[in-house]
């Protein structure tokens, strides 16, 4: 059966295996993980770094870009059940007719 780990527990035993206080072997054993899949926790991890620290600024617009697509195609949708309300009120009678 293949065990699962939680993120939590990856990212305390590569934090322990970064300190290099101990071997890779030593740090696998003491928390019961094989030492190639500790190894590829750890590259993992460090090629995840850089992402960390990423402009903020580049999120931000990515997430207002999303924001301002997400805003016209709500405002689209309104104006064409608007129109669609308007043409069922002058058909069924409901809506004054203007003279």
């Amino acid at each position: 059966m293949k065990k699962h780990y939680t993120p939590a527990f990856k990212a305390k035993v590569v934090l322990e295996a970064l300190k290099e206080e101990q071997t890779l072997t030593q740090v696998a054993s003491a928390y019961d993980v094989h030492p190639v899949l500790l190894s590829k926790w750890k590259t993992q991890a460090l090629e995840g770094l850089p992402r960390l620290f990423e402009n903020d600024r580049k999120r931000e617009r990515a997430r207002d870009a999303a924001q301002a697509q997400q805003r016209d195609e709500l405002f689209a949708q309104i104006g064409r059940l608007t129109t669609q309300l308007d043409w069922l009120k002058k058909k069924s009678g409901l809506e004054p007719v203007e003279s």
